[in-house]
């Protein structure tokens, strides 16, 4: 299998969380409406695929990549399945105890937050090494412009179709959109910082 370049995993991953953004506004509202149980489960479990598809492009990008990127992302998804572990087993004692009143929706955010600690250790990881994250050779655009980017792709939508979502799909659009909205500030005070070390005006 050939490997990915940047161009082709930045087009793909966007490609990805376009079809995700579609489904949850085309597709998932229909869940509520649908009675027979097959079809309810296939229904439910279909914005699950775009899911998989950008798991499937992680995994192929890590795996072409060299041994120093390979160590942070081990670094990096290491930490992230800690926390959000840790998180989970404390979330779900609180929940057996009753101290905290949840429902099963909650897992939605797993994979998220799980994507959200991963980017933010990535980053961290990256500097320590001395590996730049926020600009690549072969692509265009900023890393930190792709993360607004797709922020504004989940965000604007959601909002816009905010009538016809539930409250756990608008939620979980909407804090997917925030996530990559932080990570995509963090990383552009990064790119600054390091640009103007000393507080440089900007030209």
């Amino acid at each position: 299998m050939p490997r990915l370049s940047d161009k082709q995993y930045q087009r793909q991953s966007m490609l990805a969380m376009a079809a995700y953004v579609a489904v949850m506004l085309g597709v998932w509202p229909l869940v509520r409406t649908v009675t027979g149980l097959p079809l309810k489960m296939l229904l439910a479990l279909v914005p699950v695929l775009p899911m998989l598809y950008m798991i499937g492009l992680m995994a192929r990008r890590i795996r072409d990549s060299d041994e120093l990127e390979q160590r942070t992302h081990l670094i990096a998804l290491g930490a992230a399945t800690g926390l959000v572990g840790a998180l989970s087993m404390i979330g779900g004692f609180l929940a057996s105890a009753q101290v905290w009143r949840m429902d099963g929706t909650i897992l939605i955010w797993v994979f998220p937050a799980l994507m959200f600690c991963y980017g933010i250790t990535r980053w961290w990881v990256a500097r320590r090494y001395g590996v730049s994250l926020s600009c690549d050779d072969e692509s265009r655009m900023p890393l930190y412009q792709r993360f607004l980017l797709m922020a504004i792709m989940l965000g604007v939508p959601a909002l816009w179709f905010r009538r016809s979502l539930d409250d756990s799909s608008l939620g979980t659009l909407c804090g997917i959109a925030a996530g990559f909205a932080v990570l995509g500030l963090v990383l552009g005070i990064a790119r600054w910082r390091r640009r103007h070390p000393h507080g440089e005006e900007l030209p």
